[in-house]
């Protein structure tokens, strides 16, 4: 992979038209959760402090080609102004002399690209009009890298471009777990179906020397080796794909590691009764809910004789304690081997910054991607069209 940074180019007194993401959780007209405005920071002042001048693209909802106020920006522009602690000037269509008369130092913030249907079109006009405000053109939304729009895609070919700050450690990041990691590589794949991450799967058996299947999905392979799972959520439908994912990950090397215990309880609830049990030995009228203590310490083996890691999904119902503990103690294994700088940690999707966040381990891990489809996507060995277009 390569493509250019902020390094790269020559900033002062020039128009940066600078993709981010900014779409951010609000309630009753207040910003909630600031996390993704906090992670653009870096661009936006290391291009002021470069002489150019940040020219904001975003979207925010789901518009649907149409202007809506409950999805204007200008509800975002407060936030940003003060979390950059410099004024913003927002415009709903500026003309290029509206901003070429903006002064030295300014940011300027522009409506919601998605108010117009041309956006995700990614028509041609709409990517010319947007080329027509910058000079240079900096994508710093990995988030909306997998989206083919004009302002992720399209604008990229009509004007010199480069990767921001947090794109750029995104992409350093995704490129150290599966472009050219170190070896060996351990992926742990959780979540509920195995329907919704076949092409994951199908990608990680030939990238990856050990693959961790946990949550929902690694009932349906244990069933699908005649393992009675009880009342456990399992996708018996599948029975057939997962045996063939079985055998692919034998014949490419790959070690599939599957719960050996595992952890019942008759109700899905908060602190219920529970047990361990092997893996083969679930009651009829309980469900699996978490792997158990000793598919958690195979699990860390794995992780201590491992160099990269990726994950993508928990191991069981962490949003309920006690079925939290197995993936609390394996993220907090991670961060460990992490801090000590003998793994290298990647992870992301909603649900596992969520569980690595509250086993309190996050904050170790070498990077954590707030990207969700697009780094689901990246993970499935997908060409994202954001990041294509920056590549020189």
């Amino acid at each position: 992979m390569s493509w250019k940074t902020l390094d790269d180019m020559d900033l002062t007194g020039k128009l940066v038209l600078t993709r981010v993401d900014i779409n951010v959780p609000m309630e009753n007209g207040r910003v909630t959760d600031d996390t993704r405005i906090q992670r653009i920071l870096p661009t936006l002042r290391d291009i002021l402090a470069a002489g150019g001048r940040p020219v904001t693209l975003a979207h925010f909802g789901r518009p649907k080609g149409q202007p809506n106020p409950d999805m204007s920006l200008r509800l975002v522009a407060p936030a940003l102004e003060a979390a950059l602690g410099h004024p913003i000037t927002f415009f709903e269509k500026p003309s290029r002399a509206d901003l070429d008369a903006l002064p030295e130092g300014a940011v300027a913030l522009i409506e919601n690209t998605r108010f117009s249907p041309l956006e995700t079109e990614n028509a041609p006009e709409m990517a010319a009009f947007l080329a027509s405000l910058g000079d240079i053109y900096c994508n710093d939304a990995f988030s909306a890298a997998h989206r083919a729009h004009a302002s992720t895609e399209g604008v990229a070919k009509l004007l010199p471009s480069c990767a921001g700050r947090l794109m750029q450690a995104e992409l350093s990041a995704l490129e150290a777990a599966l472009g050219a990691p170190k070896r060996p590589v351990t992926a742990v794949v959780g979540g509920a179906k195995v329907s919704t991450k076949l092409e994951l799967l199908g990608n990680l058996v030939h990238r990856v020397d050990t693959l961790v299947i946990g949550g929902g999905m690694a009932n349906t392979f244990l069933a699908a080796q005649g393992i009675d799972v009880g009342k456990s959520l399992a996708e018996h439908e599948m029975t057939d794909t997962a045996i063939q994912i079985l055998e692919t990950a034998r014949v490419a090397g790959c070690r599939i590691l599957l719960p050996s215990d595992v952890v019942v309880a008759r109700a899905f609830e908060a602190n219920a009764e529970c047990e361990v049990v092997p893996a083969d030995a679930c009651p009829a009228d309980a469900m699996i809910l978490d792997a158990g203590p000793d598919a958690t310490a195979q699990i860390i083996a794995a992780f201590e004789a491992s160099k990269t890691l990726i994950w993508n999904g928990p191991l069981g119902a962490f949003e309920i304690p006690p079925f939290d503990t197995a993936t609390n103690a394996a993220a907090q294994a991670a961060a460990r081997l992490t801090r000590d700088g003998g793994l290298i940690s990647v992870a992301g999707g909603g649900d596992t910054v969520a569980a690595l966040n509250t086993s309190g381990a996050g904050a170790d891990f070498t990077y954590i991607s707030t990207a969700g489809g697009a780094f689901l996507e990246w993970m499935e060995g997908k060409t994202l069209p954001g990041v294509a277009a920056l590549q020189s």
